[in-house]
């Protein structure tokens, strides 16, 4: 019985909608961060980003189910440990 092989896209084929091939990327910086993303940026790990989320910490949105940081708000979170520091 023969088995379904997905056909390999071509580099200039037609996308379906809501579709993104892996091998894109997006065009200029990130607004929006995973919380995995943010994590990394700082190198930390995924618990305690969540943690740090969780306390309000580091300000994130919902997009439906998702939950996602801005790029602006890690910047300001990490500037905020420097003028803690500071103190």
């Amino acid at each position: 019985m023969p088995t379904h092989r997905p056909r390999p896209l071509a580099a200039n084929a037609p996308r379906r909608r809501g579709t993104r091939l892996s091998d894109e990327q997006p065009q200029g910086p990130r607004l929006l961060l995973t919380v995995e993303e943010a994590a990394d940026r700082l190198r930390v790990g995924r618990t305690y980003m969540f943690d740090l989320v969780r306390r309000g910490e580091v300000p994130s949105v919902r997009l439906g189910k998702l939950r996602r940081i801005r790029a602006s708000d890690l910047e300001r979170y990490v500037t905020s440990l420097g003028d803690a520091a500071a103190t």
